[in-house]
């Protein structure tokens, strides 16, 4: 039976893919009945699209898999922690959980800065699991930051 780190370990090779791409390194992956049905990447670079998070990529998928903008009873599995925008779209597709592996503290909407998915005005609730796989999910962030500030200065 998979397990939180098998998905995970799916979200972090999504993330090194981002990361090939030279998208910041987040991977996302949607699971229903134990089966992937979302996969998704960063990609708002290439695609010219503010909105291709992850997440929003691996919601997409997901929709169009099963037919449905209702996610009910899925769980999404996202390297880091979601942002906003981001946490907006899992509770609109009625998604029933999000599983996160590291924190992000200048955006993260689930436990960093706010906890959007628990506001009284909400009509659905989302369960929320952090901390899977936390250090490898950080260490491809921080990884990848640290080359491009080192590419950065040696452009200069």
């Amino acid at each position: 039976m998979p397990t939180h780190d098998t998905f995970m370990a799916e979200a972090l090779a999504l993330a090194a893919e981002a990361a090939a791409r030279h998208e910041v390194p987040i991977g996302a992956v949607i699971v229903l009945d134990g089966h992937v049905i979302g996969r998704g990447f960063n990609q708002p670079i290439s695609s010219g699209d503010p909105t291709a998070h992850a997440e929003i990529v691996a919601i997409r998928d997901a929709a169009r898999t099963i037919d449905n903008y209702r996610l009910r009873d899925a769980t999404i599995y996202v390297t880091i922690e979601p942002c906003l925008m981001c946490v907006g779209a899992i509770v609109h597709a009625r998604l029933a959980r999000i599983v996160y592996g590291a924190p992000e503290p200048k955006t993260g909407a689930i436990d960093s800065n706010s906890r959007v998915h628990e506001h009284e005005s909400l009509n659905h609730r989302v369960a929320t699991v952090s901390g899977v796989r936390a250090a490898e999910c950080r260490e491809l962030l921080r990884r990848f930051f640290a080359e491009r500030r080192l590419a950065s200065e040696t452009d200069t």
